[in-house]
């Protein structure tokens, strides 16, 4: 999922704590391997349960979703060949057991 952040903005991610985010474009890694679909009309939707770390900063003002792609490989995969920054270590790797750091990447500023 590409994630474009308008303007830098604090977001207070469940357990993880507070946040900066600065202006850019993220990519975050999910796994939705069954109901995708499903999964991605609940991140669009702007009423939600706070669940996922992703769900934090999608909820923030001037953030939205650019695009969303449905990849063959596993998200640790997908993860570790996206280049770009780790912003919050943990973010969306809760259960990650290859030691990615973080699900959510800055990719372009």
């Amino acid at each position: 999922m590409l994630i474009e952040v308008a303007e830098p903005v604090r977001v207070a991610v469940g357990r993880l704590g507070e946040f900066e985010f600065p202006a850019g474009l993220y990519c975050y890694t999910g796994s939705a391997v069954r109901n995708f679909e499903a999964r991605v009309r609940r991140h669009l939707s702007p009423v939600k349960k706070m669940h996922w770390h992703i769900d934090y900063l999608l909820a923030a003002p001037g953030v939205r979703i650019r695009e969303v792609r449905r990849l063959a490989q596993a998200e640790c995969a997908v993860n570790r060949n996206t280049a770009g920054g780790i912003p919050v270590p943990g973010f969306g790797a809760s259960d990650c057991h290859a030691g990615c750091g973080s699900h959510l990447k800055r990719v372009e500023s």
